[in-house]
């Protein structure tokens, strides 16, 4: 059976007599889709052109490479589908591969060569998981492709287990209460950095969604925006503490966080200028360990896992779990360390007069 016809693909004979395929949608305007009809090339100008991105030019990756492949991907639906922060991540993981291997024939990409990029990045753990998983799903991608584009995902079998060091490591460290107390008195309220301070110690924000965050997103006293990195749509009551610092300002026209012109903060932007602020104020710790400040706070004021995703963006229960569980402990110790304790009218229990576990020789 013929392959069905994509949507919004037209197709159209030139007066020489030549086929020539386009999308257009409704009356809109033809985009030219150069390529044979059904090849890798003709499908990623396609997704390209129906998702509105410029598409990439494949004559310059010699076919059957890693950067051709790459190129491919990126043109997909499957690369479509990921974050923006998602897609930005895996780009800054493959723009070095692609300068050093992009040239290499995917027949040489195998589970060795994974293993050996994995491990050039012992070093940062995180990064050398971002690299599997990065490589996981152009693979994956490729290998469930009509066309078959690769024979097996060389990422197979190969896990993150992490080493003890590892194990030990509990990333961004937590902020205190010294640190907040300190990062107050050294930025009072009607200044730049308390506002920043206080978005993310307030709403539990990434530094992402803290740079894009405005009166557009404000309802009723709520805080609702999708997540940069979930897409989730998190809900946030604007608590008065909070609201007294954005009344003092200085805020912006477009997001409440600005530049000193009023334009609105990028991501890195916003991290730079926090870290310049924390380190003013003597405090050596980032946005991500206020946010865990955060989550831990709300955990032990008895927040539920199903309030906790809602106000921090998670899927599952697996990152609540931990704040919560261990708040449970906490509480649970508290009620039941009297437990402990001994009742001055009990009598002490007398020690052995012999050592325990010796016996006395029965008399003959």
């Amino acid at each position: 059976m013929p392959r069905p016809r994509p949507p919004h693909l037209q197709r159209a004979v030139t007066r020489h007599g030549k086929t020539v395929w386009y999308v257009r949608f409704g009356r809109g305007p033809k985009i030219r889709i150069r390529g044979e009809y059904g090849s890798p090339e003709f499908d990623a100008a396609y997704r390209a052109a129906v998702s509105g991105e410029q598409a990439q030019p494949l004559g310059k990756a010699a076919k059957g490479t890693l950067e051709w492949l790459w190129l491919l991907y990126r043109q997909s639906s499957a690369w479509t589908d990921l974050s923006l922060a998602t897609r930005k991540q895996r780009e800054n993981i493959m723009r070095p591969v692609i300068k050093a291997a992009g040239h290499e024939p995917l027949s040489r990409i195998d589970k060795k060569a994974i293993m050996a990029g994995r491990e050039r990045r012992a070093k940062t753990p995180t990064q050398a998981k971002h690299f599997v998983t990065t490589m996981r799903g152009m693979f994956m991608w490729a290998l469930d492709h009509p066309d078959r584009l690769v024979r097996y995902d060389p990422t197979h079998g190969i896990n993150f287990k992490r080493s003890r060091k590892d194990k030990k490591s509990v990333g961004f460290p937590v902020w205190t209460d010294d640190d907040i107390l300190a990062y107050e008195r050294r930025w009072p309220r009607g200044t730049r950095e308390r506002l920043m301070f206080d978005i993310f110690c307030y709403t539990g924000l990434r530094r992402g969604d803290a740079a894009v965050v405005g009166k557009q997103h404000v309802r009723d006293g709520v805080i609702s925006i999708h997540t940069e990195k979930t897409g989730m749509l998190v809900t946030i009551p604007i608590l008065d503490d909070l609201q007294k610092t954005l009344d003092a300002g200085p805020t912006g026209d477009l997001t409440f966080i600005a530049t000193v012109f009023g334009r609105p903060m990028t991501k890195v932007g916003l991290g730079n200028r926090f870290r310049e602020a924390c380190d003013l104020a003597g405090v050596k710790k980032s946005a991500h360990g206020l946010r865990k400040a955060a989550a831990t706070r709300a955990a032990n004021n008895g927040a539920t896992t199903a309030q906790m995703n809602a106000i921090f963006g998670w899927e599952g229960d697996a990152m609540a779990s931990l704040y919560t569980k261990s708040a449970n402990r906490t509480k649970l110790a508290a009620g039941a360390i009297d437990k402990l304790a001994r009742n001055e009218t009990e009598k002490p229990i007398p020690s052995p007069e012999q050592k325990v576990g010796v016996l006395e020789r029965k008399a003959e």
